[in-house]
């Protein structure tokens, strides 16, 4: 026993080495001095068991207690409690060596009295002196309690390996539950989810049945309009029937009406060819009408006389308009006497150009004598058109209007771009296509200038030169050329280059312009491949020209005067050359003449305004300019012909 108790992990000490309270064969009992003479008594032993055994024998019973009362709960209880009951149940298993290996105390085993005499195998109770025979009871007892002892220990070892095998069990008990618990939530979970779903899919399900019904009822609704068609169908169906005879017997008349439009079409082609004819023979003889003009004309304009002026000159008596000839002009000069002031009689000096326009004379008048020579921009020639005069004689307002124009102000630049727009507009519909493309520059003190870029923006110098070696048409490289499709966006332009055009305040004019500028709108047309041309409208402000005596020009204005006077020198000179027929033609003597070389010669037509102040005081300069107009109105130079390729 005390190997095995060893190798189980107990230790529980062999009774026979527990101190025994038997009486020891050969020793007698001491006895009081009273008792000395009486018998001996056998006295009463608790018979104890040793303390280890005890301890075992306690813990059995606890085990057994707790063993008969969780076998007594019923087993659906048991289900219910057994969250509680896991603490009690789930032992570590270091808790269970320690509870083995302490002695239990056998607290629920009854204490058994020793009989107060010793009895013998037939139970008889033996005598006080028969110590033997008591001796061999009590080894029988001894024998017996050995046995039970030992039957103990293994109950207790079974109890033990029972105790061992039900920890075991709780543990695996413990993961299943927590395995199940974790399942469980994982179930409620999806159960939620599902649950969820299920809502949703309830929700869907009644939307979709609101929809089928919604569906049914349109249905419905469709049902009755697909009758309502079918019945108007079937009223189409003979109305149709009705309508193809009806077209098969318009078909027949549209035979006839065919031939009918294609003798009409005939007729049409050839008074279109008669029209063309006679659009041909208009230009012709309108441009004849131009020759016998003159191909140099020259209109004189006076202005009127602005408020402040009214003040310092009471009428216009040195200029005089003949009532029955607008093409004449009469200027008087009071001469007085070298020796007195004896007066003499008045000096007059009369002038005759293609037209005299008086200082009553509008815009809208002015313009209605230029415009056939600006209709002959579109039939293919070149027209140059440019004002020349003194300055502050009225060239700025006659050729580009006031800064505040009005549709009744507007200069002869806007008027001639309106009416070959709009001449272009007309001539569409006979086939004719025009392309257009604008410049505006200045020549200031012999330099070009584009008037078409701010200052600040303008590049190198601009130089004229030849578009081709065999070519006569000239052109500026680097110059803006904008096309153009409106009336409109030439109107830009020209605000644009009135703003960047050189001006400043002299002696005869606060406003002097200080520069030549031209304006040129080239003109591209064609017809059905019968007829190209390419021609350039040139319309040029002049400077003024102006006496050194009384401009008082001094520094940069000396140095424009001087510019701008041999400029204009230079064109009279080509004018001269160009009437006498001379081989040689000094255009390149001046930017300005160089420029305008294809617009000056024979193949070109050219309208000079010359202008003049209305003030007395200014009667000098206005002769000047009244004769030197005087000679390009009498020169001829030639018949313009078209510029056709």
């Amino acid at each position: 026993m005390e190997q095995k108790g060893n190798a189980d992990g107990w230790q529980v000490p062999l009774i026979g080495k527990a101190l025994s309270q038997l009486p020891v064969p050969g020793l007698r009992a001491k006895r009081g001095p009273s008792d000395e003479n009486q018998p001996p008594t056998e006295q009463k032993r608790a018979r104890r068991l040793p303390v280890p055994t005890r301890r075992v024998a306690a813990s059995i019973a606890a085990t057994c207690s707790k063993a008969s009362a969780a076998a007594a709960v019923p087993r659906t209880q048991r289900a219910g409690r057994r969250a509680s009951l896991r603490p009690e149940l789930t032992i570590p298993a270091a808790s269970v060596a320690d509870v083995v290996s302490r002695p239990v105390p056998v607290a629920a085993a009854p204490k058994m009295a020793a009989p107060a005499l010793a009895a013998g195998n037939d139970g008889k109770k033996r005598a006080a002196w028969d110590l033997k025979g008591q001796l061999n009871d009590m080894r029988t007892k001894v024998s017996s309690y050995k046995d039970k002892v030992q039957r103990l220990d293994g109950e207790n070892q079974q109890l033990k390996r029972q105790l061992q095998e039900q920890v075991v069990q709780n543990r695996e008990l413990s993961s299943q539950v927590s395995t199940l618990s974790s399942a469980l939530h994982t179930c409620q979970e999806q159960a939620q989810q599902r649950l969820h779903e299920v809502m949703e899919l309830s929700d869907l399900k009644q939307q979709l049945e609101e929809q089928v019904t919604s569906h049914s009822r349109t249905i419905g609704q469709l049902e009755g309009i697909k009758q309502d068609l079918s019945s108007l169908l079937e009223t189409r169906e003979v109305k149709l029937k009705l309508a193809e005879e009806g077209l098969a017997q318009r078909e027949c008349e549209n035979k006839e009406l065919r031939g009918q439009v294609a003798a009409q079409l005939q007729v049409m082609t050839q008074q279109e060819e008669r029209l063309h004819h006679l659009e041909m023979e208009r230009r012709r003889l309108h441009n004849l009408v131009q020759e016998l003009k003159g191909n140099i004309r020259v209109f004189c304009r006076v202005r009127p006389l602005l408020a402040w002026e009214k003040e310092r000159q009471k009428g216009l008596e040195h200029l005089h308009f003949p009532l029955q000839d607008n093409k004449a002009l009469v200027l008087s000069k009071v001469e007085e006497s070298h020796v007195g002031r004896d007066r003499k009689g008045d000096v007059k000096y009369d002038f005759s150009f293609d037209r005299v326009f008086s200082p009553a004379c509008s815009q809208e008048e002015v313009f209605e004598e230029i415009a056939l020579l600006v209709q002959s921009a579109l039939d293919g020639y070149h027209v140059c058109i440019f004002a020349y005069g003194q300055t502050g004689s009225g060239k700025t307002y006659t050729m580009e209007g006031p800064d505040d124009m009005s549709p009744e102000t507007m200069g002869m630049i806007p008027r001639a771009v309106r009416q070959v727009f709009q001449g272009a507009r007309e001539l569409e519909p006979k086939g004719w296509q025009y392309r257009f493309t604008a410049n505006f520059l200045e020549i200031y003190n012999e330099s070009l200038r584009d008037l078409l870029v701010g200052r600040p923006e303008r590049g190198a110098e601009l130089e004229i030169k030849r578009v081709s070696q065999s070519s006569e048409e000239l052109h500026v490289p680097n110059l803006r050329y904008v096309p153009v499709d409106s009336e409109d966006e030439v109107l830009k332009l020209l605000q644009t280059a009135k703003a960047n055009r050189s001006v400043a305040k002299t002696a005869l004019n606060d406003r002097s312009s200080r520069s030549h500028s031209l304006f040129q709108l080239r003109i591209e047309g064609w017809n059905r491949s019968r007829d190209l041309h390419s021609v350039l409208l040139s319309l040029v402000d002049l400077a003024g020209s102006e006496r050194l005596d009384k401009s008082f020009s001094k520094g940069e204005r000396l140095r424009e005067t001087q510019a701008i006077n041999a400029s204009l020198s230079t064109l009279g000179l080509v004018i001269m050359a160009l009437s006498n027929k001379e081989p040689h033609i000094p255009y390149r003597n001046s930017k300005l003449t160089y420029l305008l070389q294809n617009s000056l010669g024979g193949n070109s037509k050219m309208l000079m305004f010359v202008n003049i102040s209305p003030l007395e005081e200014n009667l000098s300069e206005s002769l000047n300019s009244l004769r030197f107009a005087s000679k390009v109105n009498e020169c001829v130079i030639g018949t313009a012909q078209a510029n056709r390729k």
